[in-house]
């Protein structure tokens, strides 16, 4: 019998997270017509992960009126997920921002007040005041500005270009430190570059898709219809889940491969020690491409302020490596995992068979941990060791979970240590680099990072940091060990300012609530997973007052007195005629974000990070960087694919000119997290999301469908603990750590199932802060913090 696509997923895990050639209507706005000949459709990549799924946009009357996939998207075909299409309702919400607000009392500014509306000139005054006071008392290190995966590019370079070339501050970081940065330390160890070297095409190629610490069910649902699209079309191609907790990746999966949380590390040198032993190993690409290193050990784990560390990488060989994994037998790594033999010997079947074209894919599961870049390097290794790589079909594979996380925080480098295309603050080439690009003095760029996210809000709660600017985030929800950090932030000579689309924790926090445009009431750019860049048009207007990022950051340029940094020349960059002009660009009479996207790409071209020029990304769907001469790099690092790999070398890991052109397989030990249950907190706690939200909640909590599909966060066992506990559906319970304590409902056989002793929590729910619970440790490399793991004890409520 002939199984049809359709048919396939209807039955998996996949049946109501991704549909296709659907129009989505605004249930705000009543609409009766030809959608198809009264809507003006549009183009964009959706609003939400990394995955950059393209959507069209149909708008009248100066509304979204409805979406659908673009089945010209090279990147889902046509396909949304659910929250693809709830994309109309995000922007109508009925409590949205619209007016900037003061915390007052008695009609002036006060810490104790109320937050009452203001104009945006007294805000701005007030937020300008602040500044220049706190640069006079503490320096500029002691203002900061906190950012996200989900500014546009453009808005992600103008506040580095602020705070590092006019400021004079590396006060910035952003939240994509709390889910990427492992991965880019990852990348940067391995193999000198930042980003992927292949993309969605390798899905099609693929014979075995190995998950680790990755529900793409539910966090990557269209990424996940292409594994079972791959499934269906080779009925041999299999799924392995590697998870702590029992999820709907599982529905799909060949074998599920149940661990204890951080033994991930022990899993895979378990592997690779296989690989060697039974001779597994491409010895002749080993030889070509691969040079070993290791570093520090006992490295900490970030708990203590100020926390400081530095790896000294020292030479290694294959026979020292060969000699360190002989430990992880596979009894050993049972011992630590909890993984039989038998699913390692599997595991190292499907990796180490020259036939099996291998892709692994990994998140937060990998990166959101105290060696999370000792993590990223393993996974590498493996498929060093195995040739597996830069080829279609083999990919390790790093996934993203903002839009821009790739795009703005890692390419534009909007992290306190970092500047564009892998340059960094440290080297006084890059800043020279950087100084001319920007036509400063020499020695403008401070050359120390300040503070990365963790240590922000610890400079905060310390009175190091008085002046703290959001935006497009929410760190008094997200942040772990959250008392602290709300705590110091509402300390007397602290100045908070947020700017956001709605209320949030934060806002609740802020000294200053600015309201922000969003999505299609700006002109925007994200770069996602596959090192696509994306553009999109300005479509509706902002409600009320509301004002995108970039037009608040150039304003507030402006009135410190660094307007010179964003002028450029106007008649090189004119108002956009085919469209309507952002209120960034009408406010600057030139079209800014052009102007600011021609001097950005300057940075990246000719070694690697090549962008095309403005226009040409509203012209297409995307373009995968590299782009030279035009055309777009499907594959990095291979010839034929790579324009920077020299001919006749076949494969250059091009990043790592100093040794030869090759990666680097790393010998990193297992090590035990930094809170292990005990008889006082027995309970693993692992925090994550859920399908219908996405991070805290902010827009998905808004649309009414997605609410009522998950009103509220809960608290999942294992049946084995339940009947324990005793605990059942709906019984209230109260989870408490070292830290602090929330209160919440039990669930027993729902969507996912922990295994025995442990719990697991979402974390998008603002009236369940589990993040009071969390422990604010972090990889020393990476400085990223590990928010999944954590020791907790279960009280129920009576």
């Amino acid at each position: 019998m002939k199984v049809s696509r359709r048919d396939f997923i209807k039955e998996s895990s996949v049946a109501l997270s991704v549909l296709g050639g659907i129009i989505y209507f605004n249930p705000y706005e009543t609409f009766a017509g030809d959608p198809e000949k009264d809507l003006i459709w549009d183009k964009a990549p959706c609003r939400f992960c990394g995955t950059g799924c393209g959507v069209l946009v149909g708008v009248k009357n100066g509304k979204i009126m409805a979406v659908k996939g673009d089945p010209q998207s090279p990147v889902s075909q046509g396909t949304l997920c659910i929250k693809g299409y709830s994309l109309p309702f995000i922007q109508y919400g009925e409590d949205r921002l619209t007016k900037p607000l003061i915390r007052k009392k008695n009609g002036q500014y006060h810490k104790q007040g109320r937050l009452v509306e203001a104009t945006w000139n007294e805000a701005l005054d007030l937020m300008v005041m602040k500044a220049k006071a706190t640069i006079q008392q503490k320096g500029s290190t002691a203002v900061s500005m906190f950012g996200s995966g989900q500014w546009t590019i453009w808005e992600g370079y103008a506040a580095l270009k602020l705070f590092k070339g006019g400021l004079r501050s590396n006060s910035l970081e952003v939240n994509a430190r709390h889910c990427m940065a492992s991965a880019v330390t990852g990348f940067m160890t391995t193999f000198g570059m930042d980003e992927p070297m292949g993309s969605y095409d390798d899905f099609a190629h693929a014979d075995a898709f190995i998950l680790w610490g990755a529900n793409m069910a539910e966090m990557h649902p269209v990424l996940f219809a292409k594994i079972t699209d791959r499934l269906l079309a080779n009925r041999k191609a299999v799924l392995v889940n590697l998870t702590t907790i029992s999820n709907m990746s599982s529905n799909m999966a060949a074998e599920e491969i149940l661990f204890k949380p951080s033994s991930d590390l022990a899993i895979a040198n378990g592997i690779a020690n296989l690989l060697i032993q039974q001779g597994k190993v491409n010895k002749e690409f080993v030889e070509k491409h691969v040079a070993f290193k290791r570093g520090k050990e006992n490295i900490g784990y970030g708990l203590e302020d100020k926390f400081a560390f530095e790896d000294v990488p020292v030479a290694s060989s294959f026979e020292e490596y060969k000699n360190y994994l002989t430990r992880y037998t596979p009894m050993y790594v049972e011992n630590i995992s909890g993984v039989p033999p038998e699913k390692l010997a599997y595991l190292a079947d499907l990796y180490g068979n020259p036939n099996v074209k291998v892709m692994s894919f990994w998140t937060m599961g990998v990166n959101q941990h105290t060696r999370g870049t000792w993590m990223n390097n393993l996974l590498y290794n493996l498929h060093l060791l195995t040739g597996k790589i830069s080829e279609l079909g083999n990919q390790p594979y790093s996934l993203t979970g903002q839009p821009s996380a790739c795009g703005t925080c890692r390419e534009v480098g909007t992290f306190t240590h970092r500047l564009p295309a892998d340059m960094v603050v440290t080297n006084p080439e890059h800043r020279e680099k950087t100084e001319k690009i920007w036509k400063l003095s020499p020695g403008t760029i401070p050359d120390k990072p300040t503070y990365h996210a963790v240590e922000l809000l610890r400079a905060v709660d310390r009175g190091e940091v008085l002046f703290f600017w959001s935006l497009t985030a929410n760190p008094f929800q997200d942040f772990p060990n959250l008392k602290r950090y709300k705590t110091g932030a509402l300390k007397d000579d602290r100045f908070i300012v947020v700017s956001d689309i709605y209320p949030t924790r934060s806002t609740e926090v802020a000294d200053v609530v600015l309201p922000s445009a969003m999505w299609l009431e700006k002109e925007g750019s994200f770069g996602n997973s596959e090192r696509r860049t994306q553009f999109w048009k300005k479509m509706v207007n902002a409600p009320g007052e509301a004002k995108s990022d970039l037009w608040q950051i150039l304003e507030f340029a402006r009135r410190m007195g660094h307007g010179k940094l964003f002028d450029y020349p106007r008649a090189q960059y004119p108002l956009p005629k085919s469209y309507h002009p952002s209120d960034a660009s009408a406010a600057a009479g030139f079209h800014i974000e052009k102007a600011l996207w021609e001097e950005y790409r300057q940075f990246g071209l000719g070694h690697g990070h090549d962008l095309a020029p403005f226009d040409v990304y509203h012209e297409t769907r995307g373009l995968r960087w590299p782009v030279v001469k035009g055309k777009e790099t499907v594959m990095r690092y291979r010839e034929g694919y790579d324009p920077y790999v020299e001919k006749g070398t076949g494969l250059q890991f091009y990043g790592n000119k100093k040794q030869g052109n090759k990666a680097t397989i790393w010998l990193r030990p297992y090590e035990a997290p930094p809170e292990l249950p005990s008889a006082d907190y027995p309970f693993w706690l692992c925090t994550g999301r859920v399908l219908e939200h996405w991070h805290s909640g902010t827009m998905t909590r808004r649309v009414k469908s997605l609410y009522q599909a998950y009103p509220h966060a809960t608290a999942s066992f294992h049946p084995k603990d339940a009947e324990k506990l005793p605990v059942k559906t709906g019984d209230k319970i109260k989870i408490v750590s070292r830290r602090g304590e929330v209160v919440l409902y039990a669930e027993v056989g729902g969507r996912v199932t922990p295994q025995e002793g442990m719990v697991y929590v979402p974390w998008f729910d603002e009236d369940v802060l589990i993040n009071h619970v969390t422990l604010d440790a972090f990889c020393p490399i990476s400085k990223q913090t590990d928010f999944k793991k954590c020791a907790v004890r279960i009280e129920k409520i009576t």
